[in-house]
């Protein structure tokens, strides 16, 4: 059936993203070159649908300023979740706005074009829902799926167990208008209204919930590290972005790679950005724009978003950066596996080399320690060692 409108669920702070959601949502945070945002609207336009609803919250404005009313002249309507109650709870925000089948996607994660199509080309008025479904390996960070051999949904399990489940949520649903009342039906949980709770219940009540597998990749912005594979991702699959992200090696009009640097794909490298002579770049690095790579250095497997300098002679494994960072001349992040502390979680032998949040400041022949984040505008001091997280604002001195 022909679907014609989106809601994209982007109203999460995404607080184990911390330090890098101080100042904006998680949807904006960057996937390659581009917030993922911007991913999800461009599969969604591929895709066919017209009528794009967003659902904002937390540091909303950084959303409306973005994209202002409309994405590549297709309308945007905005609305608001004032506390965040849940992904159910944000859903029925936009419950007044659309009156036929829609599509549901979360603006923290890069939907495929190819996952949305199915899911339209699948979706029928008989179903309650349809979700994507992709095969992987053991995952409990996503819900485990089995069908019946066709295409119901006869289990979807939130809390996998190791081996469990060869199928799981990739994250892109088709819902009918009544999935507003069945969310108001949903128990809360913690004073929260939740979409997956919504989605057993109607796979347990209903038996009318489709399933359709697609062969796309799911990549999600849940913790710091998901950054470095949202890139990779992001540097591997098709785009309609002016820099090219999607080719082996992406280079923006505008930017400046000097005929001395190395550039080893994939690599994207966004408008006005500089890359100066004997650096090497790559593989698997997104540098934002404006940003300047300097003379000597060494990037493998990096995240550096817009107007960031990269100073002389520095070399950064693993490495997530937000805006406005200054990391100056001899800098070393050794890169990961690290074990990452996220306020009083410590996650063990992370893909993590650092993360250097906006306008922070790291001091020539400074050491940063596998898995330490250092948090916005903070100091580290000229040939410092940075072995645990630096808060906010703070000084770490030699």
């Amino acid at each position: 059936m022909q679907i014609d409108s989106a809601v994209v669920l982007a109203a999460g702070e995404g607080r184990r993203l911390r330090p890098l959601t101080r100042f904006r949502p998680k949807p904006m945070l960057p996937a390659g070159t581009r917030p993922i945002l911007e991913r999800v609207f461009d599969a969604l336009i591929d895709a066919g649908v017209d009528d794009l609803h967003v659902v904002v919250g937390y540091r909303r404005d950084r959303v409306r300023n973005h994209f202002g009313p409309t994405y590549r002249d297709r309308t945007i309507t905005y609305h608001t979740q004032k506390t965040q109650l849940g992904s159910g709870h944000a859903l029925s925000q936009a419950a007044d706005a659309v009156d036929d089948d829609f599509l549901v996607v979360n603006g923290d994660e890069v939907a495929t074009t190819n996952a949305v199509e199915r899911v339209i080309e699948t979706h029928s008025r008989e179903s309650v829902a349809t979700l994507a479904v992709i095969e992987g390996e053991d995952s409990r960070e996503y819900a485990g799926v089995e069908l019946d051999g066709g295409r119901r949904v006869t289990t979807l399990d939130e809390t996998p167990e190791p081996g469990a489940y060869g199928l799981f949520n990739a994250g892109v649903y088709a819902f009918g208008p009544s999935v507003f009342s069945e969310i108001e039906a949903t128990p809360q949980t913690n004073g929260e209204r939740a979409l997956s709770d919504t989605l057993v219940r109607l796979v347990e009540r209903t038996g009318s919930v489709c399933g359709v597998r697609v062969d796309s990749p799911r990549a999600k912005a849940t913790y710091p590290w998901d950054l470095l594979e949202l890139a990779a991702v992001s540097l591997e699959g098709p785009t309609t972005d002016e820099t090219g992200a999607g080719r082996e090696t992406a280079v923006a009009d505008s930017a400046s790679v000097h005929e001395d640097a190395t550039l080893r794909p994939p690599v994207a490298v966004a408008d006005d950005a500089v890359v100066e002579a004997g650096a090497v770049v790559g593989p698997d690095v997104a540098l934002g724009a404006n940003t300047t790579v300097a003379a000597g250095s060494t990037l493998v497997r990096c995240m550096i978003d817009q107007d960031t300098r990269v100073g002389e002679n520095t070399t950064l494994l693993d490495t997530v950066t937000g805006t406005g960072v200054e990391i100056a001349a001899g800098v070393t992040v050794p890169g990961g596996p690290g074990d990452v502390r996220i306020d009083t979680t410590v996650y063990e032998d992370r893909p993590l080399g650092a993360v250097v949040a906006d306008r922070a400041t790291v001091g020539g022949g400074a050491t940063l320690a596998p898995g330490v984040l250092v948090g916005p505008e903070a100091t580290v001091s000229p040939a410092a060692t940075v072995r645990t997280n630096l808060e906010a604002s703070t000084e770490l001195r030699q």
